[in-house]
């Protein structure tokens, strides 16, 4: 029996109007939107560059800070080797002046012992035989590791791509607004997103390193001369109080982070809570536990933002910080930064410029005009052809029209030339399935069935031909997505979403309408 239940004509009709209210917001002016109530749906439809225009930087790493930050994971690693290591050996008088770490082997008889550790710290460089790290000694007693070229030039390699990941995540943590983040030569990389007028924003999101790190406060403060004492560091206060003297050690840092999210403190003042992964949130507990009673810093990009003394041992990972005079946006940005990772070297702007739209006024329009001439010829077409079910395949075509436009919405993904193709061709693609079901319904009707057995066996019949059909439209659309970038993922999401709501609408709501039509109509005979 050929039938729609009334629940499915509730779920259909009720998927389709949030669709079309969804995509409602994408075709008006944004200043309209902007006035419309919170609670009203207003997400938007972002526009590529080459549609919109955007912001372009090109980046540069600082290659001291880089040459730096390189030296200080170093001197953790070998602090950390030598301490827990057996047998453990005592060191010393650890610096880092002339670009080289070296440190005292406070027993000479462990000297020895204490290169062969140093030596399997350092990596082979490829083929050559050479080492990213030159150990040797020197009176008698002193380790020195030198970074070598070739280690240097790698690490910088390994930094850039790892800093050109985090520059991703943190302006597109979705993956939708089509940015294009690459690697140019061996110290750049160039950005370029869309929608974003202003580059200056785009330099604040992008510039902060987001170095977070946790440190004891260190017991003896600096004297009247300034200098602090062996195996502490003084920093500066964010809020520019003054600076306070911290232990080198660092007890967590912001790479054991699993979350980070923008909250408030207990007097409603915006904070951001985080959560430790499980050993970060084991070390952490551990400290507080046997410090008790003593502060401790929460640092970021070597500026204390604040320095609470422990109350009780924090336990479970998770906490809270404060004390950064944060507002929602800049707690909420630097929640936004903490979980996409710190920038491995610091990045500075060399060029940045706005980049007006490549299309144009006219282009714009001539991929407007060419979608509605498209979904016209269409439409025509359908009717000429199938007559009443034509209507309906086209009713499904204007419902999938909106809907695509509501999920892109949903998504903040981002419509470029390539997307418009997509759009168009899903538009064209689109009564396929009707094409097929119309077809069966032809064929089924030619053998003698009677007008519900032919409409039931068409649908029935035609959806397993749709659905082998599609699937393997939406394999080549997903690997398109998740192996491509820029214009191909544009195209790729615009096909995957058109592909689905297309199914939707040519199987279940043309058969809604059929079915409701059907029931109130009673026909004895169709014309098709």
């Amino acid at each position: 029996m050929f039938d729609f239940p009334r629940w499915k004509v509730w779920a259909v009709s009720l998927t389709i109007l949030v669709g079309i209210l969804l995509a409602i917001p994408s075709l008006l002016p944004k200043e309209q939107v902007e006035r419309w109530p919170g609670w009203v749906p207003s997400a938007r439809i972002n526009l590529g560059l080459d549609i919109a225009g955007g912001s372009q930087l090109l980046l540069e790493a600082d290659i001291a800070d880089a040459a730096k930050s390189r030296l200080q994971a170093k001197e953790e690693e070998v602090t950390t080797e030598l301490r827990r290591g057996e047998p453990k050996i005592a060191i010393g008088d650890v610096s880092t002046s002339g670009g080289k770490l070296s440190f005292v082997v406070r027993d000479p008889t462990q000297l020895d012992a204490a290169f062969e550790r140093m030596r399997t710290l350092s990596q082979p460089q490829g083929l050559t035989g050479t080492r990213d790290w030159d150990v040797s000694t020197m009176d008698g007693n002193r380790i020195v590791l030198t970074p070598t070229a070739s280690g240097s030039k790698q690490a910088l390699k390994d930094s850039l791509t790892v800093a050109r990941d985090v520059v991703r995540r943190r302006i597109d943590p979705g993956g939708t607004k089509e940015i294009t983040v690459i690697n140019q030569g061996d110290r750049r990389i160039f950005v370029q997103v869309p929608g974003v007028e202003d580059p200056e924003a785009l330099k604040q999101l992008i510039g902060q390193t987001a170095r977070l790190e946790f440190k004891l406060v260190a017991a003896q403060q600096p004297d009247a001369s300034g200098r602090p004492a062996r195996g502490t560091q003084v920093l500066p206060m964010a809020d520019g109080s003054g600076a306070v003297a911290v232990e080198r050690r660092v007890i967590v840092s912001g790479e054991q982070l699993v979350r980070a999210k923008q909250g408030f403190d207990q007097d409603g003042r915006p904070a951001i809570d985080f959560t430790f992964n499980a050993a970060g949130a084991r070390r952490f507990g551990r400290v507080t536990q046997e410090n008790i009673g003593k502060p401790f810093a929460i640092i970021l990009d070597n500026k204390v933002l604040s320095a609470p003394t422990i109350q009780t041992p924090i336990l479970g990972g998770q906490g809270q910080i404060t004390g950064g005079n944060f507002t929602v946006q800049s707690a909420n940005q630097l929640a936004i930064n903490l979980s996409s990772g710190k920038l491995p070297v610091t990045l500075n702007v060399v060029e940045e410029r706005t980049v007006s739209a490549e299309l144009g006024r006219d282009s714009i329009q001539a991929g407007t005009i060419a979608s509605i001439f498209a979904t016209l010829a269409v439409i025509g077409l359908m009717v000429i052809t199938y007559g009443r079910f034509g209507i309906y395949a086209s009713l499904a075509l204007i419902v999938n029209a909106f809907m695509i436009l509501g999920i892109m919405a949903v998504f903040n993904a981002t419509l470029t030339l390539p997307g418009i193709a997509g759009f168009v061709l899903t538009i064209g693609a689109a009564v396929d399935a009707n094409v097929l079901i119309n077809e069966r319904i032809r064929e089924e009707l030619r053998r003698g069935r009677r007008v519900l057995d032919a409409l039931e066996t068409g649908y029935k019949e035609a959806s397993t031909a749709i659905f082998d059909a599609n699937i393997t439209n939406t394999i080549a659309a997903a690997l398109m997505m998740y192996f491509g970038s820029g214009p191909i993922r544009g195209f790729a999401v615009v096909l995957l979403i058109g592909i689905i709501t297309s199914v939707f609408t040519a199987v279940n709501f043309t058969r809604m309408l059929v079915s409701l039509w059907v029931k109130s109509k009673r026909p004895r005979a169709i014309n098709i």
